[in-house]
Parts: C-alpha cells; structure tokens; sequence
C-alpha cells in the first residue's frame, strides 16, 4: 500500500484555515440564533425581548487605531455606571489593559469570524466607524435595532467607498457641514433619512489630553513631517524618490509616516524607500500620530486626514501638493460636476496650507525656509477648527448620550 502526501504551501494553507474558522465561527453563531428563535416561539416572544436588553448598548471597534474614538465614549458610559459591551477585532486592543466595572469587551477574530458575530449581533444600538454596511460581508443583524456611524476625522463624511454610509440609521458628525453632502446623496440615491447629530471629535479631544502630557524634546532639531494618504494618487505613490531626495538633502531632520492603509496597500512602495534612505529617514508606524505630530515644525502632505490633526492640535504651517485625487469609487463621486472641487478638505486646504508645485522639488530646503506663518493663514486655521470640530473636549459625553437616548 502506498501514500501520497499532499503538500499545501502556507499561504493557501492560511486562507483554507481562515476559511475554516469562519465557517466554524458562522454555525456557532447561526446555531446560536436557532436556539434563541425556537425559545422565543416557545415563550411567545419575552425571551428575545431579555436577550436584546442583555447588552443593548454595544460598539464595534475594527482596529485598535480607533482606540482613541472610542475611549471617550466608554469612560463615559463607566461614569454613568452604564452597562455597554465593546467588541473589537484587536486581541491586543489597549480595552484589555483597563479594569473596568462597567464595559464588557470580547475580542471577536478579524474579517469573515468577527462578520459572523457581528452579523448575528443582539444590541438596540450598534455604534462603529467601520463604513460599508450591508454592502459588503458586514451586514445588518435583524436583532439590533439601530446602526450608528461616528465619523473619525474632521474631514469629508463623503470619502468613503461607495455606499459607505447609506444603511446606517444615523451618522455623527464631526462639525455641521458633513451632512450637507450625505443628504444630498440620500435624495439622489432615494435612500431612508438618517438622523444627523453633530457631536464633535472624540479622538481630538483625547489627543488634547495627550498632549498636555508630553515631555518637552531636548535639543531639538527642526523637524518635517512627510504624512501622506494611500494610493496610487498620494504622495509616495506618485513622487517617492523625486520628493524625499532633495528633503533628505537638507538639514532637517525628516519623519515620514506612511497612511496605515499603506503597509497594506502599498508595501512593496515602502520597502523600496526605506532600503534606499536608511536611518536618512525616520519612519513612523506606531499607532498614535501625536508623538511625530508634537515633533514637526512643518507637515508635507497630500490629501490625507492627518493634516487637519496638525493643523487643529498644534497650529502650525502645513505644506500640500496640489494633486488630483480619484474620487471615482468614492461617494462624492455622486455629487455631481467638480464633485472634488466642491469638497470641503479641498476647498479648506487652499486657504489654510501653502501648495508646493513638482517643479519646486529640487529647491524645496529654501521653500521651507522662506515658508512664513501670515495671520492670515493663522485666521483661517482658525475658521476650519470651529467648523470642523465642533464641542471641543464633549464628543465621549454627547456621543454616550445620543445612544442612551436612542434606546430609551
């Protein structure tokens, strides 16, 4: 008699095993439900009822880099000596760390193992950052009641993928002028209303604490920051070498942080520059933004988010290239002519940051050193702030407050 082995390579032996413990973690789940329909025909509907209000207050958080969204919020659910369970697809979420009386935390797996419970979930209010609802595998559960996004980041609620926010029941904002847009989405696409509720910036909040914190730096050497977005449009994407050449031929010291999208989407980018400058270059991939944040003098930057941190936390001036952003698979694709003109990162960024052309590359060390700080450009990072961050040091508390609300 004789045997054949079998031999599977390790990434397909990876993506049969995660296949498997999501099949696994799927009949769990559905097992589950099964069990409590059968006791709910049977008790003619008070066991359902009992079981939603076991955890009726309940957030998903998909990556631990949104740790400081919803900090805030579970500090004031303890305050409040209110029961709320957190789910999170990080088993090493700081949650963990914390010794809670009130918040309940379960790490639940990643992709298609956390679809499942998430998907079979039993809450009044499900509240996430995670976009794309009932458009992809994350899909309403028929057993919670209410589906809330928070918007983390003061900056256009129509940059996400399409579809992005259209099946959640209400969306908080940041600043008033993000439902502008969503709304006038819900009117083209003929979509329910969502509530709108205006909230502020819990992670801006927990930053200004942060800050407070920091110790000051010794001998500090002027510092820019190169923080880009993710894609084939941003900044390292598109100009690599041509931008970092002359910058590491300053006298500065330089700091790129890389979009955390990027170790994903574009690694084979970042392993090519960081072989090719060495420790020329800082690199920064942790978690918090803050620390490279607090070291800058100046950002060099794109179309990304982070701008709006630097320029909100630590008032700065920010240096931007002015580049087509393909806004295609996004919603504000479906605002219509000059769809990306009309955004507001876009429109803000030309009268808050100073625009660096490609054909300033080459001299950009005399760029940064005639780069002034005008009241003017002061003024109007200014104005942003107020309109972007609205209740500044109140999102954990309003936030907590518009769930217990919604549930009672």
């Amino acid at each position: 008699m004789s045997f054949t082995l079998l031999y599977i390579d390790p990434g397909t032996g990876s993506a049969l095993f995660s296949i498997l413990i999501g099949a696994a973690a799927t009949l769990y789940f559905l097992s589950r439900a099964v069990i409590i329909k059968l006791k709910v025909i049977l008790s003619g509907g008070k066991v359902l009822k009992a079981a939603q209000f076991a955890f009726p207050y309940v957030i998903y958080c998909e990556g631990k880099q949104y740790w400081n969204v919803f900090k805030p919020v579970l500090e004031e659910f303890e305050k409040r000596e209110i029961t709320i369970l957190y789910l999170t697809s990080a088993e090493d979420d700081p949650v963990f760390s914390i010794a809670w009386g009130f918040v309940n935390a379960e790490f639940i797996g990643e992709g298609n193992r956390a679809f499942a419970r998430l998907n079979l979930l039993q809450a009044n209010i499900c509240l996430m950052t995670t976009p794309g609802l009932n458009v992809y595998q994350l899909k309403r559960s028929k057993m919670t009641g209410h589906y809330s996004h928070v918007v983390h980041a003061p900056t256009d609620a129509t940059t996400y993928r399409l579809f992005g926010l259209d099946y959640f029941d209400s969306v908080l904002l940041t600043g008033d002028y993000q439902a502008e847009d969503l709304k006038t989405l819900e009117h083209q696409r003929n979509i329910p209303k969502k509530q709108y509720v205006t909230v502020g910036c819990s992670y801006l909040d927990e930053y200004t604490n942060k800050i407070k914190e920091l110790p000051k730096e010794e001998n500090h050497i002027f510092t820019v920051l190169v923080s880009p977005s993710w894609g084939s449009s941003a900044l390292l994407s598109r100009y690599g070498e041509k931008l970092l050449d002359p910058l590491v031929n300053t006298a500065y010291r330089i700091i790129v942080r890389p979009h955390p999208q990027s170790k994903k989407s574009e690694a084979d980018v970042l392993e090519r520059l960081s072989l090719r400058y060495g420790e020329k270059i800082i690199w920064d991939y942790k978690s918090d933004n803050i620390y490279s944040l607090s070291k800058a003098d100046i950002m060099i930057s794109d179309f990304s988010g982070i701008i709006y941190d630097y320029m909100f936390l630590f008032d700065k001036p920010i240096i931007y290239v002015k580049q087509g952003m393909d806004i295609r698979a996004y919603d504000a694709d479906d605002l219509g002519e000059n769809a990306a003109g009309r955004l507001w990162i876009f429109r803000t960024l030309e009268k808050t940051g100073i625009e660096l052309k490609e054909e300033q590359f080459e001299t950009i060390g005399e760029l940064i050193r005639n780069t002034s700080d005008s009241e003017t450009l002061k003024e109007a990072r200014k104005k942003a702030r107020e309109e972007a961050w609205q209740f500044p040091g109140e999102a954990g508390k309003r936030i907590a407050g518009f769930m217990i609300e919604t549930v009672t």
